[in-house]
Formats: structure tokens, C-alpha cells, sequence
């Protein structure tokens, strides 16, 4: 049994058949994923989860999480106009604050800063498709086996790995139309996999990148498809085992954006047209916004079988640079009657370690024991450039201010979980984790006209303890009913050290409660997941403005997110599936504080989101399959910021519908087209009051609509 081609992202369901050549798959074509940090029967594993395959990804012509996040019950991508400027949320848990709220992995080692003053909740990993296996989306605090800042959720990436047995080959072309743009789009890709000793080692290597055009047209300056994209990325890796119980893995993964501007418009007040006559998609900066990302990561890990207990060890280390540029004329080009440019660079290193003894699979107790330890280097750079109407620097104005934020931060943690079978009907598995965290941040800020030269030191630590526990009672191999209480945190850290500031911000403290089934039926011909959840939040970290207008964060008020999700899959013949998914969630505060009123709406999360797919593989002749597909996404209504703030505007929802089909030649050759946002919908995926824009909305369109064409070669 297969999942939807056309997009359908359900718990515990993948592409199963037509994923990449290592997909996790049990014989009887259950999926198996690695949640627990073991493989397992998505069935067996009492967490909400959705799985999203490699294959599936590429064939429905997305680029990056936006696209496929409709189709993840409770995921919520709010874009900031280029791929790499993500930002996630999952079950109402909105990051409110500068650092994520969901986990990011890649493979078995973390991602992204867990520090506040980094912006790690804009700079969410958007992986080309090409080397991924499948996406795995854990809903719900993943603090005792994942750590900090996983207090919604977590997203892994989980790569292809070499093949041990066989020469594997692949590669691709793709050309598309984006409506609107004058130019054409275009992708390659191509990866080889190569056995040097069989069953013994074996390495890969893949190559991928993508051309987006340009859409926008600035009004302003008269320049047309300002906002043109480029994404590249590579990656290598080894598989070695020199021994059944040794396995040794070593990979390097590189990938980098280049945007021209960002992907960004501006509109009147209430959503009005930017100016008379003006198109929806146009902007009127003055001056050019480009954005650059360049990451880079390296792990090793090795794992020693020793029968009743596997030893594990994984290092990483990942860097991360960021380049974004913002015109701010109209904030301070108007002080000196010029221009003024804002770049913000961000320089992000993490090494991590994990340590881990996890028990073979058992009939009555399977456990886990762990270690962890992170160390960040840090340092985000802000910058405001005088400029006069030529574009030249103001001698004795430029630069108008200097702001430097170096910071560190070091964790290092303890967990374990496990697992009692005390019959095949009830199962209770429980976690622990206690974790403790030092941090360091430094502030200098430089004002030469206003006469400020200033800065400030500040230090925290804080130790954590969290928890999991969650009965299940399977009522059959393939029917489960669970329920979960779990706790997850997002650090805390110093503040500016300045007569009016609290020396430090508690970390945020979720509680969720949750009850689901997961059940396959009927022979597999149909499969059902359902949760419904609680989560109450507390100390959440909001800005606020201190000494001399400097910002800072206070633990202001508490938070509530309830809803409920559910996703169906039918295969009622051979070769069509059929399915729907949905999650409601209700996100607000219930204190009320200087910064959130009780009962306000949290933003950026749709109270209902939905997605609807059909699928249908069919032989074509003696050697040839083909196959249809389309999927129906649903976005709701949301608000941009707490209902309450007077900075606070609707965001109205969109539907969208995406088509894709193919036809593969003697299981080689794969000629496929697709159509994402086939009505051309003016859907807005993020709206706000502008900062650097005054009078306007910033607002982030959906792609318009995009058709695609593309070659495919396997040996």
C-alpha cells in the first residue's frame, strides 16, 4: 500500500513503494521510523507523527517545508520571503520569542542555535529533495529524547545512506513556468551510490540545484522579477562495516541560498492595492534586499552491537552563515535626506555529541540511556549604513550605528526512556531527561551622532528536568489507543546588563496532554490516525522595550493550545488511494499581561487546516507505469500578531490545488509534469505591519502558480 503521490502527508504514512532506494519499510509495508530514537513500527510508536518520503516531495515539485506543510496535520510554515527564512510552529506553539519552537535534526544530531539571541526561529533548514529518504514530524514536546527548544515539536531529515550491495545511479532535469515571471525556472540533480567492498563499505555522493525566477516587480524603481532564487547543495557520504556489530558513518552536507531580494510584497492598510493600478504583486523599496545563506555540516557516528545492548556515539558539527539586507530609508534615510541600508549578519557554529546505550528489541522491557553535550559560538552583527541619493557612504554619518551580539552556549544532559510490555494488550513507556545549560552575551552598541557607546555583559544557567510517560493498549497488531503527558522547554538566557533589566529570561515551560488511536484496517486497504491535545504554556518570552529604548525579553503570561487532528487514507482498489487530514487548534492566551490580553488569538496559527488527495498508479503496456495525482490544500484565517496588539492584522486564508503526473519507462526512465497552485490563488502566507516600510503591510505571497516538466534516469 502506498500513500499519495499527489501530496497526502498523513501519520505514519509514506511513499512507500516508490521512495528512495534505502526507504524504511517493514515487510508488510509498514513504515518504519526512528522516533524513538529506535527503529519501530510508526503503529507501535504512542507519539503523533507524520511521515513525508523523498520521492513524494520531489515529484510534487516543491523546494522547500512551505510546500509541503499543508499537508502536515498541526505544521505551520511561515516563510519570510526566501527559502532558508522559516519559521515553524507546531500545535499552536508559536515562537512569540527569538528562538525556535521546534527541534530541527538532520539525521541523528540537532540543528540550529538554541540561543535567544541568534533568531533561530527564522532560519528553520530548507533541504533540497533530492538526497532526503523522508521527513519525519513528531507533534507535541519532544524534550526528553530531543532536548531544548522542541516545546511544539520536532522535524528530522533523515538522508538517503549509501547502498552496500549495489551500484546505484540517478539523475535528473527539470524545466518551469512561474505565472508572472518573465523567465523560466530550472533544476538538476543528480546522486551515485558505489559499492567499494560488498556488504562492507560503500560511498555516495549527490549534487542538486534550482533557479527560481523572479515574480515581483518594484513599482518604485522600475525593475521587474526583483525577487529571483537560488538554491544549491551537495552532499557526501561513507558507510562502512567491518563487522556485523560495528557500523561506521561519516557525512558532509553543504547547501546555500542566494536571493536577489526577498520574496516580499507591500500593500495598503486593509489589504488595498500598494498603489493605483498596482499589480498584488509588487513592492516599492528603494533600495535592493538581498539575502545569502550558506550552511555547512559534518557528522560521524558509530555504533557497536554488543546483543543486549547496541553503544552509540554521534558527533556533528554544523555552521551556519546568514547575510540579510533590509532598505530602511524611509525609518532613517529621512534623518539625513539619503538612504540608509540595515545588513544583519549571523555566524552560527555547534559542535554536538551524543552518547547512547539503547537495549535490543524485547518482548518486556526495551530501554535507553543517554548523554548529550552542545557547545555554540555565536555572533549576530547589525549594521546601519548612511548612504546619499548616489548610493555613496555620508562621511562623518556612516555608519549611523553598530550593534554586536557575541554569545555563547553550552548544554550538556542526561536522559533515558524505556519501554514495559507487560502484556500484548498494554504497553507503558516513560521518559527523563535533566539538562543544564550555561550561556555568555555580550552587547555593544555604537551611536556617534546620538552620542551612545555602550555595552553590556550578562551570564545564565539553568538546569532543566522534563518528562514523558505514555500507556498504550493495542487492540490488535495494527490498532493502538494511547495517551501522553509530556513537558518540553525553550531556554531561557542573560539579558543586557543596564540598570532597568532583569540579568536573565526563565526558559518556557510546555505541558501537553494528549490521547490518540492509530489504526490499519481491512488488510491495510485503510488507515486511520486521530489526536486530540492539550498544552498549556507557561513564562513566555515576550520583548520589551528598557533603558535608552534598548529591547529586551521579560517572562510575561501563560498560553493554551487545544485542538484536534486526523488523518484517513483509503485504497479501495489496487493502485488508488484516496485521503484527507485536518487539524483544529485553538492557540491563546489566558493571562493577561502589558503584552497579551486573556483570550487573545496567538499568531500565525490557522484555526483550521486541511488537505485533500487522490492518487492512481496503473501499468501502461508491457514495461511501462504511470500515474495521477492531485491534492487540494486548505490554510485558515489567521492574525499577525496577538489579537490584542495594535500592531495586530488578519491574515486571510487560501486553498490551493496541486497536479502531478508520470510515466516510467523499464523502471529507468520517468518522464513526470506537476502543477502547484494551479488557480493562481493570491494566497498570503505571512502578513504584517511593516517595520522598515511605514504605512504598508509586509506581506509574503504564495508562489504563483508553477508548472513543471521533468526528466528522471535511475540505474
Amino acid at each position: 500500500m502506498t500513500a499519495a503521490a499527489g501530496g497526502l502527508l498523513l501519520p505514519g504514512l509514506a511513499q512507500a513503494q516508490d521512495a528512495a532506494p534505502q526507504a524504511a519499510l517493514a515487510g508488510d509495508d509498514a513504515i518504519i521510523v526512528t522516533a524513538q530514537k529506535r527503529a519501530e513500527r510508526v503503529q507501535d510508536v504512542p507519539i503523533s507523527i507524520s511521515v513525508v518520503g523523498g520521492e513524494q516531495m520531489q515529484q510534487s515539485g516543491g523546494s522547500q517545508l512551505l510546500d509541503y506543510a499543508a499537508h502536515v496535520p498541526g505544521l505551520q510554515v511561515d516563510n519570510g520571503g526566501s527559502p532558508g527564512r522559516s519559521t515553524l510552529s507546531l500545535r499552536g506553539v508559536a515562537p512569540i520569542g527569538p528562538s525556535a519552537t521546534v527541534g530541527v535534526y538532520l539525521d541523528d544530531a540537532p540543528i540550529g542555535s538554541s540561543g535567544i539571541y541568534n533568531r533561530g526561529q527564522s532560519f528553520s533548514l530548507d533541504l533540497l529533495p533530492y538526497d532526503v529518504e523522508r521527513l519525519e514530524v513528531l507533534r507535541g514536546p519532544q524534550g526528553t529524547l530531543y532536548g531544548a527548544s522542541s516545546i511544539g515539536g520536532l522535524l528530522k531529515y533523515v538522508t538517503v545512506q549509501p547502498d552496500l550491495q549495489k551500484m546505484v545511479v540517478r539523475g535528473g532535469s527539470e524545466l518551469f513556468d512561474v505565472a508572472h515571471a518573465a523567465d523560466p525556472g530550472w533544476a538538476a540533480g543528480a546522486m551515485a551510490s558505489v559499492p567499494i567492498v560488498s556488504d562492507q563499505l560503500a560511498v555516495s555522493a549527490s549534487y542538486s540545484r534550482r533557479e527560481t525566477p523572479g515574480y515581483i516587480d518594484n513599482i518604485l524603481t522600475g525593475k521587474a522579477d526583483v525577487n529571483e532564487a537560488v538554491q544549491e547543495g551537495g552532499r557526501v557520504a561513507l558507510l562502512w562495516k567491518p563487522d556485523p556489530a560495528l557500523t561506521i558513518k561519516l557525512s558532509g552536507l553543504w547547501q546555500s541560498v542566494d536571493s536577489d531580494n526577498f520574496g516580499i510584497v507591500y500593500e495598503g492598510m486593509n489589504n488595498s492595492a500598494l498603489a493605483p493600478g498596482a499589480k498584488f504583486l509588487s513592492t516599492n523599496s528603494q533600495l535592493d534586499e538581498p539575502f545569502s545563506s550558506d550552511f555547512q555540516y559534518y557528522s560521524g557516528s558509530i555504533a557497536y552491537d554488543f546483543g543486549f545492548a547496541e553503544l552509540s556515539s554521534t558527533t556533528s558539527y554544523s555552521e551556519l552563515k546568514i547575510l540579510e539586507t533590509s532598505d530602511a530609508s524611509r525609518i532613517y534615510g529621512v534623518l539625513w535626506g539619503g538612504y540608509a541600508i540595515y545588513p544583519a549578519r549571523l555566524h552560527q557554529k555547534k559542535w554536538t555529541e551524543e552518547l547512547r546505550l539503547t537495549s535490543a528489541s524485547s518482548d518486556t522491557l526495551e530501554w535507553m540511556l543517554g548523554f548529550f553535550y552542545t557547545d555554540e559560538d555565536n555572533s549576530h552583527d547589525q549594521l546601519v549604513n548612511a548612504l546619499d541619493l548616489d548610493g555613496n557612504p555620508i562621511p562623518g554619518i556612516d555608519p549611523f550605528a553598530v550593534v554586536a551580539l557575541p554569545n555563547t552556549y553550552k548544554e550538556y544532559a542526561f536522559f533515558g526512556n524505556a519501554t514495559w510490555k507487560l502484556s500484548d494488550l498494554f504497553h507503558l513507556t516513560g521518559g527523563l531527561r535533566w539538562a543544564r545549560n550555561d550561556q555568555t552575551f555580550t552587547q555593544l552598541t555604537q551611536i556617534p551622532l546620538a552620542g551612545l557607546d555602550s555595552s553590556g555583559d550578562g551570564k545564565s544557567h539553568e538546569e532543566i528536568l522534563t518528562y514523558s510517560i505514555s500507556p498504550q493498549f493495542n487492540l490488535g497488531r495494527d490498532t493502538m489507543l494511547y495517551a501522553r503527558v509530556a513537558s518540553g522547554y525553550r531556554p531561557g538566557g542573560p539579558n543586557i546588563a543596564l540598570p532597568g533589566f532583569p540579568s536573565t529570561v526563565d526558559s518556557e515551560r510546555v505541558t501537553s496532554y494528549e490521547a490518540g488511536i492509530k489504526a490499519r484496517f481491512l488488510d491495510g486497504a485503510v488507515t486511520f490516525d486521530a489526536a486530540a491535545f492539550l498544552l498549556d504554556w507557561k513564562d513566555l518570552q515576550i520583548s520589551a522595550a528598557f533603558a535608552a529604548g534598548i529591547n529586551g525579553l521579560v517572562n510575561a503570561g501563560k498560553a493554551r493550545s487545544k485542538g484536534v487532528e486526523a488523518s484517513l487514507l483509503v485504497e479501495p482498489v489496487r493502485g488508488l488511494s484516496v485521503g484527507a487530514n485536518f487539524a483544529y487548534t485553538d492557540a491563546r492566551c489566558t493571562q493577561t499581561t502589558d503584552n497579551c490580553t486573556d483570550g487573545d488569538q496567538l499568531p500565525n496559527v490557522p484555526k483550521l487546516s486541511a488537505a485533500m488527495t487522490a492518487d492512481y498508479h496503473f501499468p501502461v503496456g508491457g514495461t511501462a507505469e504511470a500515474r495521477i495525482g492531485g491534492a487540494l490544500r486548505i490554510v485558515g484565517d489567521r492574525v499577525s500578531a496577538v489579537e490584542s496588539s495594535p500592531l495586530s492584522v488578519p491574515v486571510d486564508g487560501y486553498a490551493t490545488l496541486d497536479l502531478n503526473a508520470g510515466i516510467t519507462f523499464d523502471r529507468k526512465w520517468t518522464l513526470r509534469v506537476y502543477a502547484r497552485n494551479l488557480g493562481d490563488e493570491e494566497g498570503r502566507v505571512t502578513t504584517s505591519v511593516a517595520t522598515t516600510n511605514p504605512g504598508y503591510l509586509s506581506t509574503v505571497p504564495l508562489q504563483p502558480r508553477t508548472l513543471g516538466v521533468a526528466i528522471d534516469v535511475a540505474f
